[in-house]
């Protein structure tokens, strides 16, 4: 009888690997902006990536289940610290763009190894993180441009826009800018 374990080769399960600690990384970078918007007395900014910040460590837990469901071998690396001290609004919103363009290009050379190996197990299930990249840098997308055109002294317009659900799926189809 065959193993599970043939479902994912070792090259496969170690960049699986790799991107649970980024997804973690990530989380915790969101929870060093969040902090940072806090601070700063702009509450929805803070909410929406305290929020981000949980939307990583689940995306982390997504990669753990495809790796267990692989029947790979998990192995969590060590995370590095986030960034701290920004300077502006700017600089902590262009991070989040910045981060969410490298994540997305980890999935990608991810989902390049799984079409090399032929194994569509393994990408069909990364398709789900290919298609939330797609929102997540759309959404730092909105953002940066949004915070570069209110300024600093203009963010409480940002943060009307986040409470009024802006970012939000159903007030965001996407068709509007296409």
């Amino acid at each position: 009888r065959e193993s599970i374990r043939m479902l994912i080769s070792k090259q496969l399960n170690a960049a699986l690997n790799a991107q649970v600690g980024n997804e973690l990384a990530a989380s915790n970078q969101y929870v060093v902006i969040a902090s940072y918007f806090d601070a700063e007395g702009l509450p929805m900014l803070a909410k929406h990536y305290f929020n981000q910040a949980t939307e990583e460590r689940d995306h982390a837990m997504r990669f753990v289940r495809l790796i267990l469901d692989g029947g790979g071998d998990l192995k969590i690396p060590a995370v590095p610290a986030p960034k701290t001290g920004f300077k502006s609004s700017l600089a902590a919103v262009q991070l989040a763009l910045d981060s969410e363009i490298k994540v997305t290009n980890q999935i990608n050379d991810i989902v390049d190894l799984a079409i090399k190996e032929k194994n569509h197990i393994m990408k069909n299930g990364l398709d789900w993180f290919v298609n939330e990249q797609r929102e997540e840098v759309t959404s730092a997308d909105t953002l940066v441009r949004m915070v570069k055109r209110a300024g600093e002294a203009g963010l409480f317009h940002v943060e009307a826009f986040l409470r009024d659900g802006g970012l939000s799926e159903e007030g965001n189809d996407g068709e509007a800018g296409a």
